[in-house]
C-alpha cells in the first residue's frame, strides 16, 4: 500500500549517535552548573556528612583545592555555606557580620588562590549563625520578624561582598530585603556584586541533609512555614520573582528543583530572566540511595536529572553532583 503522503518517520533521526547528538536540542556542559561546599573551622579538615554520601564539611584550606578542581574541570561558579561552631551561634546570628567569619574566610582565600578564575557566590540568611535554626530574627512569641532580619541581612551582604563575592544570593525569602541590599551594595562601592534572590523558595520536606552539614537541623525550633513558600502554589511564586525583579535581582532562583520544574518553566517563560535551580540535599540523596541499591546507574540518573532543569529552562543548576557531572561531560 502506497501513502498518498510522505512518509513521515521521526525515528530516523534518532537512529545513530551522530544523529542523534546532531538534533539534540537541550546541551549541559560544565558550564551550566554551580558547586555548593561547606567550610568548616580548622586545617586540613574533612568530615564527611553522614546523610549525604559522598559530600564533605572541608577547612578553608580544603575549599581552597575544591576551587581549583572546579577550575580545572570548567565549573564557573561555587556556593558556599558555614558549618559555624556552637559557640559562635547566638540568638541574633552576629557572627553573620564577622568580617574574619568561615564564609569571608573561605571567600578570600578563594579569590588569592583562583583570582578571577572562578565565582564565588554566597548565602545570606541567618539559620547557620542562629541558635534556633531559623534564619531570621525571632519575637518573643516565636515568630521570624520581617523587617529588623532584613537589616541584619544587609550587613550579612555587605560583610561578603567587602570580603570579595561575586554573587550575594540571599536564601531567607523575607520581604523586600532584595531592593534594601542592591541599594546598599551600590552606596557601598560594590556595585558590580551580583544579586540572585531565591525569589520561589518552598517549604520543603527535600531539605534535610543540608541542615544537618551546617548544623543547624537539631537546633530548628518550629518550622520556616511563615516565610518560605506553600508548596501547593504557583501563582504566588510569579508574583515572588517580580517583586525581586523589580527590586534590583540579576537572576532569580527556584528551590528545590525536580519537583518544581513546572514554577522554573513558568518564571522562565513568563519573565526571561536567567532562572537557576538548587537541586537540593534531599534530591541528591535519593539519586545516591537509588543507585546504591541498583535501581539505577548513578551515572545516568545525574546527567539525566541535570539535563531536565536545562530542557525546563535554567541558566544554571546548583547541584552537590557538581564535580562528577562535569567530570563525565568531560570537563
Amino acid at each position: 500500500m502506497t501513502a498518498s503522503y510522505p512518509a513521515i518517520r521521526l525515528r530516523r533521526t534518532r537512529a545513530s549517535g551522530w544523529s542523534r547528538a546532531l538534533h539534540r536540542e537541550t546541551m549541559l556542559t560544565p558550564a551550566d552548573l554551580i558547586w555548593p561546599l561547606f567550610v568548616t573551622e580548622g586545617s586540613g579538615v574533612e568530615q564527611p556528612v553522614a546523610s549525604l554520601p559522598g559530600v564533605s564539611r572541608w577547612s578553608v584550606d580544603g575549599i581552597v583545592a575544591r576551587a581549583k578542581e572546579a577550575v580545572s574541570l570548567g565549573i564557573p561558579c561555587l556556593a558556599l555555606f558555614p558549618n559555624t561552631q556552637p559557640e559562635r551561634r547566638s540568638d541574633d546570628g552576629k557572627e553573620a557580620l564577622n568580617p574574619d567569619n568561615l564564609m569571608c574566610r573561605a571567600i578570600r582565600a578563594i579569590k588569592d588562590a583562583c583570582g578571577e578564575d572562578i565565582g564565588v557566590l554566597t548565602d545570606v540568611a541567618l539559620d547557620p549563625y542562629t541558635t534556633h535554626g531559623q534564619d531570621g530574627l525571632l519575637d518573643e512569641a516565636g515568630y521570624v520578624v520581617n523587617d529588623a532580619t532584613v537589616d541584619v541581612l544587609v550587613g550579612q551582604s555587605l560583610n561578603q561582598a567587602a570580603a570579595g563575592a561575586d554573587i550575594v544570593a540571599p536564601s531567607d525569602m523575607m520581604d523586600g530585603r532584595i531592593g534594601v541590599i542592591r541599594e546598599a551594595l551600590e552606596e557601598t562601592g560594590h556595585a558590580n556584586v551580583q544579586l540572585m534572590a531565591y525569589a520561589a523558595k518552598y517549604a520543603s520536606a527535600f531539605y534535610g541533609p543540608f541542615r544537618d552539614a551546617v548544623g543547624s537541623g537539631g537546633l530548628l525550633k518550629g518550622d520556616k512555614k511563615s516565610y518560605q513558600m506553600d508548596p501547593g502554589n504557583s501563582e504566588e511564586a510569579l508574583r515572588e520573582v517580580a517583586l525581586d525583579i523589580a527590586e534590583g535581582a540579576d537572576s532569580v532562583m527556584v528551590k528545590p528543583g525536580l519537583p518544581y520544574l513546572d514554577i522554573v518553566r513558568r518564571v522562565k517563560e513568563h519573565f526571561e530572566v536567567p532562572v537557576f535551580a538548587y537541586q537540593v540535599s534531599g534530591e541528591y540523596a535519593m539519586i545516591e540511595a537509588a543507585a546504591a541499591v541498583g535501581a539505577g546507574d548513578r551515572d545516568a540518573l545525574v546527567l539525566e536529572t541535570l539535563l531536565a532543569f536545562k530542557r525546563a529552562g535554567c541558566s544554571g543548576v546548583l547541584t552537590y553532583h557538581a564535580a562528577h557531572a562535569a567530570r563525565l561531560l568531560g570537563g
